[in-house]
């Protein structure tokens, strides 16, 4: 009975031995630096090993608060993964992946041109009067709204104003969001938001809708970085959350 039950603990071994060793499907041996078990699954492993590339690239030092907040990013996708809630977790690690291998992203340089020699010295005129310069106030928005605060329609008011005096002058309508949310519904809501702004132009300035056009950059273009998303009313989240108008003269 004795030569059984050592049996029996010796197969019990053998199998967490080879589970140690080669781990489940869709499961991958956790990185050097972290803690717990010595298998997580995949998306989490893989979440870790950006981090790592990121940074021997050198970008937590390139641009340090969007690193170290996706680092934290991935710090609670653990936690929630260890809360036994397999797939949030994954979903989190899968979009701070993403996120992680598109930071800092490189700013294209101008392609500088030889200036041509003038043939004549130019004769001095006096500036036109589009060269005179503009500027277009941000409006911002409550959470997860798109419709304007009394606030916002103030601004626009006076926004309604230059645009009149100014007939010839077209503008961009860009709408932003905060990091919270993910990337399809927020690209949807800065759509909204540029296009409440613009109707608020049509409607009560009489303002043509042929000078008028609008994007949305979801949260691509924060205006500051936000190291903890889930703070929905931080002040860099009420920062992001706004229409910003870039001046179009013919």
């Amino acid at each position: 009975m004795q030569k059984i039950t050592a049996k029996r603990v010796f197969i019990v071994v053998i199998g967490v031995f080879s589970l140690l060793m080669v781990g489940c499907a869709g499961m991958e041996r956790k990185s050097a630096n972290r803690g717990g078990p010595f298998y997580y699954h995949a998306e989490l492993v893989q979440a870790d090993r950006a981090l790592d590339e990121a940074r021997r690239a050198g970008k937590d030092k390139e641009c340090p608060a969007e690193f170290n907040a996706l680092k934290d990013r991935v710090d609670e996708a653990y936690k929630v993964y260890m809360a036994c809630h397999t797939q949030e977790a994954i979903d989190m690690a899968n979009e701070a992946t993403r996120k992680i291998k598109a930071l800092c992203p490189a700013t294209p340089k101008a392609e500088m041109k030889p200036e041509p020699k003038p043939m004549a010295p130019a004769a001095k005129t006096e500036p036109k009067a589009m060269e005179r310069v503009i500027v277009l106030e941000d409006v911002h928005f409550d959470h997860d709204k798109s419709t304007l605060t009394k606030e916002a329609q103030m601004i626009l008011k006076k926004h309604i104003q230059v645009l009149k005096e100014n007939p010839t002058v077209k503008i961009r309508i860009q709408g932003n969001t905060s990091a919270s949310g993910t990337d399809a519904y927020n690209q949807k809501l800065s759509e909204r938001r540029a296009a409440s702004v613009k109707a608020f132009l049509v409607k009560e300035g009489g303002i043509s809708s042929g000078r008028l056009s609008t994007i949305g950059y979801g949260e691509t273009k924060l205006e500051k970085p936000e190291p903890n998303p889930m703070d929905k009313e931080s002040a860099a989240a009420k920062t992001n959350r706004r229409v910003i108008f870039t001046i179009m003269v013919e």
